[in-house]
Formats: C-alpha cells, sequence, structure tokens
C-alpha cells in the first residue's frame, strides 16, 4: 500500500500512525544515542526536518520501540528504556519582547512539571529549570533525563533587526539555558537545533559541553534527502511523474535535481534536497515550481544586504575558512555567514591549505536561486510581484532581435518605477539590480568576470551575441565604454565565435535612473 505524503506532520508517531511515507534516518540515530551520553548542537536552515528528527528523539526515549519497526533502529542492541524527557520547542513561537520570552519559557515549564508529575521549585525561570532537571532524573529508575531543545534561536532571529530588544531576550535566554550544561551529570541526551549560532547565549560560550555536529560529515545526511533515497523511497511516484510529464524516470530525477538538490554540509561530498519540496512535487499534479518561498523568508536578511549593499557575486568568488559557519555577535553579522545558515548558500567546493581546510559558496539550486534573486528585486526594487508580464515578453523579444537599444529602453523604464525610498547611492546597487533582471528571465549574465587588466562589470551570452556592459554612477556612458576598450575587455570573448557588443551604462543617483547608455560602433 502506497503511504501518503506530507509536509505539514512534523510528529515522528503521527507519521507512522498516519501510514505516512518516512525516510528512515534511524541508522544516523543510532550513530548519535549509542554512546552513553551525548550532548549536541546541530544547526540547519529551516524546513529542514529538525523537528521530526528531535519527535524521533522523543518517541526512542519513550521507549516506544513498536513504532520502529521495519526501520534501521529497530534491530540494534538497544534497550529502549523510559526517560523523563524535557522538550522545549520554539519552532511554532512568536515572541517579540524578553516578557514574552519569560512567559513562554514559564508555561512550558509549567507544562512539563504536569507531565512530569513534579512540581516546581525555585523562584527564578533558572532555578526551576535547573532542579527539574535533577528532580526528573532523581525521579526516575535511569536516574537521567533527556533534553531537547527546538530552534533555541527563534526569538532572537524574530527580533534581530531591534538590537536593544534582542540583547534583553538574550539576558532571559543565557540564563536559561546554563542549566543544560549544569544538569550534565543528570543527562543521558541533550539535543539543541536552531539556523543560526550566536554568542552569549551561553550555549556556544559557558556551555562549552555541546558537541556541533552542524559541519560533521558523518552527519551530513541525516537531514534533507539524498538522491538515492530519493530513488529508493520514491521510485512509485518517479514513475508517475515521468508518466505524467512525458519524460523518462532518468530524466525525471535530473531535472528534480537541478530544483532541489545541493545542499552541502560537510567536507564530504553528500547533497540533499529540502525535504518540504521534495513531498511537495511528488504530489499531483507533480509540478516544478518554487516551495521553499513560501515556507517563509528573513526579510531581515535581505534588507541588511540592501542597506550593506551587499556585493553577492563578489562572496560567491571568495574561499571562507571554518570561521565563516562561527557563531556571530550580534552586533556584528556576517551577512555571508548569515545566508549559510538560512540555507540560501551552501558549500559547493572545498580545498585544503595550510591553514585548514577552505570553503566556496554557491546557491544550492534553482529553487532557491529563484527566491533569492526574486526577493533581492522585491527588497532593492519595490516589486513584490515580481516582473510585470508585459515587460518580461518586450525583453525576450528585444534580447531576441539583438535590440540593445529596446532592453535597454525597458530596464531604464524598471528603474524609473522603483519609489525613491529605496534607492542607495552606490554603483553596486544599480549594478545587482541590472544584473538579477538577467538572471530572473533565465538570460546567462555573469557578473566581475576577470581579465588581466580588471574586472568586467557584467556580460551577457545568448545564442547570437556577447554584451558587455560597464557601469558608471553619475558620471557618463561614454567614459563607460571607451573602459571597455582601453582595458580590452573584449578579448576574453574574440574566440567564442560571436559578434561582440559593447555597451557603456550611466546611472543617476539623484534621479535613481538610467539615464544614458552608449554602444560602442
Amino acid at each position: 500500500m502506497k503511504k501518503d505524503l506530507t509536509s505539514s506532520v512534523y510528529t515522528f508517531e503521527d507519521l507512522i500512525q498516519g501510514n505516512f511515507l518516512y525516510v528512515d534516518k534511524t541508522e544516523y540515530i543510532w550513530q548519535l544515542i549509542r554512546p552513553a551520553i551525548g550532548m549536541y548542537f546541530l544547526s540547519r536552515p529551516r524546513r529542514f526536518g529538525k523537528s521530526l528528527l528531535l519527535s524521533t528523539l522523543k518517541a526512542i526515549f519513550d521507549g516506544k520501540k513498536e513504532l520502529f519497526k521495519g526501520l534501521a533502529i529497530y534491530g540494534k542492541p538497544y534497550k529502549w528504556n523510559q526517560y523523563p524527557i524535557i522538550h522545549i520547542d520554539f519552532s511554532n513561537s512568536d515572541l517579540d519582547t524578553a516578557k514574552d520570552v519569560r512567559e513562554f519559557l514559564q508555561d512550558e515549564l509549567s507544562e512539563l512539571s504536569r507531565t512530569l508529575k513534579l512540581p516546581l521549585r525555585g523562584h527564578s525561570l533558572s532555578k526551576q529549570f535547573e532542579y527539574l532537571i535533577k528532580d526528573a532524573a532523581l525521579s526516575s529508575p535511569m536516574k537521567k533525563v533527556v533534553v531537547l531543545v527546538d530552534e533555541y534561536d527563534k526569538p532572537i532571529l524574530s527580533n534581530i533587526t531591534n538590537p536593544a530588544q534582542c540583547q534583553r531576550i538574550l539576558k532571559v535566554l543565557k540564563g536559561f539555558y546554563s542549566n543544560i550544561k549544569k544538569g550534565e551529570k543528570y543527562t543521558r541526551l541533550a539535543f539543541v537545533t536552531g539556523v543560526s549560532k550566536f554568542c552569549h547565549v551561553s550555549l556556544f560560550s559557558d556551555l562549552n559541553n555541546l558537541t556541533d555536529i552542524t559541519l560533521n560529515p558523518q552527519f551530513a545526511g541525516m537531514l534533507g534527502f539524498t538522491e538515492d533515497e530519493i530513488r529508493h523511497y520514491f521510485a512509485d511516484r518517479i514513475a508517475d511523474a515521468a508518466k505524467a510529464s512525458t519524460v523518462t524516470s532518468d530524466d525525471l530525477i535530473t531535472k528534480l535535481l537541478d530544483w532541489y538538490d545541493g545542499y552541502r554540509f560537510s567536507e564530504a561530498d553528500t547533497h540533499v534536497c529540502n525535504p518540504v519540496s521534495v513531498s511537495s512535487f511528488f504530489q499531483p499534479p507533480y509540478q516544478f515550481k518554487n516551495y521553499w518561498d513560501s515556507t517563509g523568508t528573513p526579510t531581515f536578511l535581505l534588507e541588511l544586504m540592501r542597506k550593506q549593499a551587499y556585493d553577492y557575486e563578489a562572496a560567491l568568488n571568495d574561499w571562507y575558512d571554518e570561521g565563516i559557519f562561527a557563531a556571530y555577535e550580534l552586533d556584528r553579522l556576517d551577512t555571508t555567514g548569515m545566508l549559510w545558515q538560512t540555507g540560501y548558500l551552501t558549500i559547493k567546493e572545498t580545498r585544503q591549505r595550510i591553514t585548514g581546510t577552505q570553503y566556496l559558496l554557491d546557491f544550492p539550486d534553482r529553487e532557491v536561486k529563484q527566491t533569492f534573486m526574486g526577493r533581492i528585486l522585491e527588497i532593492y526594487g519595490g516589486l513584490r510581484q515580481g516582473l510585470p508580464i508585459s515587460m518580461i515578453q518586450d525583453f525576450y523579444d528585444a534580447i531576441s532581435n539583438d535590440d540593445p537599444d529596446g532592453f535597454m529602453t525597458i530596464l531604464q523604464s524598471l528603474f524609473a518605477g522603483i519609489n525613491y525610498d529605496l534607492h542607495i547611492p552606490n554603483e553596486k546597487y544599480y549594478q545587482t539590480i541590472f544584473i538579477i533582471v538577467f538572471r530572473l528571465l533565465g538570460i546567462f549574465v555573469e557578473a566581475e568576470a576577470q581579465t588581466n587588466e580588471g574586472r568586467i562589470d557584467a556580460y551577457v551570452r545568448t545564442s547570437k551575441t556577447v554584451y558587455i556592459f560597464e557601469f558608471k554612477l553619475n558620471k557618463n556612458a561614454k567614459k563607460a565604454v571607451n573602459q571597455i576598450v582601453d582595458r580590452h575587455y573584449y578579448e576574453k570573448f574574440q574566440s567564442c565565435g560571436l559578434p561582440i557588443r559593447m555597451v557603456g551604462v550611466n546611472f543617476n543617483s539623484e534621479k535613481g535612473r538610467i539615464d544614458g547608455w552608449k554602444e560602442m560602433a
């Protein structure tokens, strides 16, 4: 009997009892729980299965062996003892103030007190949590407790644009989380998940006994679906989807991986797909579209990029050491690192240097890249609904007809329609919007292409022509196009067999528009 698919059920027990498909990850879980004691932290992007992982751990330590029949862990030499479980879940919380956080934690402790049948001792939240861990352990035959914290950083991320508010929230969380370390001798397993790592939350300063497995190759495939898992668990649906699309199963898989595969969380060459996107696709009518975007976007990060005039093109060409994945100070957020942690970027390549491993980052897949470009255009240009349909068709026609005046006129109209208060007097701001329009339309464009005499601001390649663009801010288009010639940028493309057209573009920051372009005759 074919199992049902879901992208909205995150409780392991509900998945199994509801006859939903579960991709077996319990071999990874066995490696976590096999030692007598374990204390872990794991960071993954949103909607990647962190809540399901903790729910699965909860079922294991609740001794519910019957739920795991047929799964890898079922036959392991594990005793399935029942432990008291302290589970605190921030994933669905909406907390805007330190008071909200205190009240939320108080409610959580009160509910835990009720389910564990233990009185709350102490006056402060911190002491109540400390004593609850100890009392739950000592009242159990196992003399140990399991502590699970889901999305520990949700209150921080929800308020990150308000530094003063964030500091007040951090103060509450710091005192609360520090008790996980205090209760170590009473703990069988502690597992904390989140999207990001922040300093001064005690998890990554005082609480140095948590083992961070975020980049551990052993657990690179623990969340998300690998290609092998998709081929195995979705075999019947692959056939159905291929038939509906009138393509072969292999062609369907190739397209599926282009859309949804590419996340890589370690030096190991292990790639995984976002599970929500894959499960959503394999439900009729089997449409390749953007499912990740609908799960919510951290707009604070995109707004930060706009204010910084962040050069994402340059960021994708830089190599980083492991510091890019480290814990961050709230007043010194690393934009590239935050893009990695929120799932916009992933590891593309690694290389070994004397100083250690270096990492090259990129968009994971077509879905995420499309989301990123669309959101940048929205934040930078105020185009909440994306590019107008009429503009898209006219732009394609102009490109197809080799008409630079045609598509530059369309771009000029686009810039003229951007609200004045969104403009940033920075050449990179205008260059970014210019390039994203081409990317969103699927036209090949590359920014900051290196030559032996400098960097080309952008070049576009179609089946007919190579266009070289040089941008200037508050100068003139003639000066821009002359730079292409003076620095011999055209030489990079002379062997490609296509005509080369050179276009200088000037942006006027006072008017917030393109006020001129010139093509070299």
